[in-house]
């Protein structure tokens, strides 16, 4: 028999569906309930790599630590990794299948994906208890809906009841209800149970009157209204945030253990993926993080990270084109610290040869550490474990270049000259005392009397985020009418009133 479950919809993109699939994730495993995370396609920058190897969105990974599980590839059997405007690489149950347009995916590939994706979710389903999903932009692309395998294409062919989830700190959401439901067919209308309001701030009782209207209008109910909390967007699927402890541009600081905070930039590269390798450094009392996209702003930074990217070529030809290049050539050269994690580890190289990402062939790097990188077409996709600066230290590998360390220092898998660290590892600085022995290093270097806290534990953190989420649908949503559409399945024929004011 299969389990219970539902669908996460937004109105919109970053309405907060991932978030509140974690929470409910999160709720759930509280109560006992085994339960699993799902989302038939995403589209992220941010992935990550399971144990058996297989790369997926990071928001699922999160998710599936909100229910406590190890990650699989059933919980995101479609991953597209975008590699410019009009092309994405698309992974398929893990591993990457090719390049394509945007017009081929959805002119046919995405709809013979429908039954691969409902494939995953019925063993889901037969596992465990109830299965969260979430959706991925809007429901009501009605330009996407013939070939759509992620909103109402999968909940109709699972018939999954559907939560819509709206943001009203953006303003217009009961517009965006009301116009969601309005531009769905009669049989997708049929599976939408009701709404849940996300990110408001002040009384709720000047809302009441608005939902009630609402329910008048579509025969739907909404499910809560959660409040406005700062710093709970974790493992982002996109936009620049570091999630722990910050907003868009730069994080919020607690207070320096030492007499110093530390001040760390972060380049904000083209296609720039997994930033949130940064969210470790975040957490620390005391040390800020921004993003910075002009040279000046490297001037005051202790620590610059150059992150990973979808496009190492091309973001080699934007350090150059804004002066960020020299910028991290100088820095280098006066031993001054610069990190770069995975394509930003393989920029600082000598050359790079790229027949694969970009087909450019031999590209000079910024020739800052002796590294040589060739782009295989195969990907590496890698979970390893190690030592570095005396700590043990884990993390995930997923990149198409292969990088020949021809001196300077061993650092993980990559290597260290002077003030200038390079490695492929993702994760990183979530190991604790790897991470505490690198602000050391680099503290020292930069000549601050900046003292990492003892204390701070990556891993508590995180999963205080995840308890706060699980507190959020716990105290402001209706759980026991959330847990009777899980446990019962899609409502039927629920009735939506053409447009008209109320009486």
């Amino acid at each position: 028999m299969s389990g219970g479950g539902l669908l996460v919809a937004g109105t919109t993109s970053d309405a907060g569906k991932s978030v509140v699939t974690a929470g409910i994730c999160r709720w759930l495993a509280r109560q006992g309930v085994k339960v699993a995370p799902f989302k038939a396609q995403n589209m992220s920058l941010n992935s990550f790599v399971t144990r058996e190897g297989a790369e997926i969105g990071r928001a699922q990974a999160m998710q599936a630590q909100a229910c406590r599980l190890e990650p699989t590839a059933l919980m995101n059997p479609v991953l597209l990794k975008p590699g410019g405007e009009r092309s994405s690489q698309v992974v398929l149950l893990g591993r990457p299948v090719g390049e394509m347009s945007a017009r081929g995916y959805h002119g046919g590939r995405q709809q013979r994906l429908l039954g691969t994706v409902l494939d995953c979710l019925e063993q889901l389903r037969g596992t465990y208890d109830a299965v969260i999903c979430e959706g991925a932009g809007s429901p009501a692309e009605i330009n996407l809906r013939r070939t759509d395998i992620v909103n109402m294409g999968i909940a109709r062919g699972a018939r999954l009841p559907v939560l819509v989830v709206g943001d009203i700190d953006r303003g217009g959401v009961f517009a965006s209800f009301f116009g969601t439901v309005a531009l769905l067919s009669r049989e997708d209308q049929d599976l939408v149970a009701g709404f849940l309001v996300n990110k408001f701030r002040g009384d709720v009782s000047l809302l009441e009157p608005g939902l009630d209207m609402l329910h008048g209008l579509t025969g739907r109910r909404t499910y809560g209204v959660l409040p406005f909390r700062h710093g709970l967007g974790i493992d982002e699927e996109d936009g620049l945030r570091v999630s722990l402890r910050g907003t868009v541009r730069e994080s919020v600081v607690a207070a320096p253990v030492g007499e110093d905070v530390l001040r760390v930039a972060v380049c904000a590269l083209p296609l720039m993926s997994n930033f949130t390798d940064v969210d470790a450094l975040a957490a620390e009392p005391g040390v800020v993080v921004r993003f910075v996209d002009r040279p000046e702003e490297l001037a005051d930074a202790d620590l610059v990270v150059v992150p990973g990217t979808r496009g190492t070529v091309r973001a080699l030809e934007w350090l150059r084109e804004r002066g960020l290049a020299d910028a991290l050539k100088r820095r280098a050269a006066e031993g001054r610290p610069v990190l770069g994690i995975c394509g930003g580890f393989q920029l600082l190289g000598e050359h790079i040869e790229d027949d694969v990402e970009s087909r450019a062939g031999h590209v000079d790097g910024l020739g800052v550490l002796p590294v040589r990188v060739r782009f295989a077409r195969e990907k590496t996709l890698t979970r390893p474990v190690g030592e570095a600066l005396g700590e043990p230290v884990e993390g995930y590998e997923i990149h198409h270049g292969v990088a020949e360390v021809l001196g300077g220092e061993a650092f993980l898998d990559g290597c260290r000259v002077g003030g200038t660290w390079g490695t492929h590892w993702h994760g990183s600085l979530e190991s604790d005392g790897f991470r505490r022995a690198f602000l050391r290093e680099v503290a020292r270097a930069a000549g601050r009397r900046f003292v990492p806290a003892p204390g701070t534990s990556f891993a508590a953190l995180r999963e205080e985020q995840l308890d706060r989420l699980g507190d959020l649908i716990e105290q402001h949503a209706d759980t026991d009418a959330l847990w009777r559409l899980i446990e019962s399945g899609a409502p039927r024929g629920l009735p939506f009133i053409p447009p008209g004011a109320p009486a």
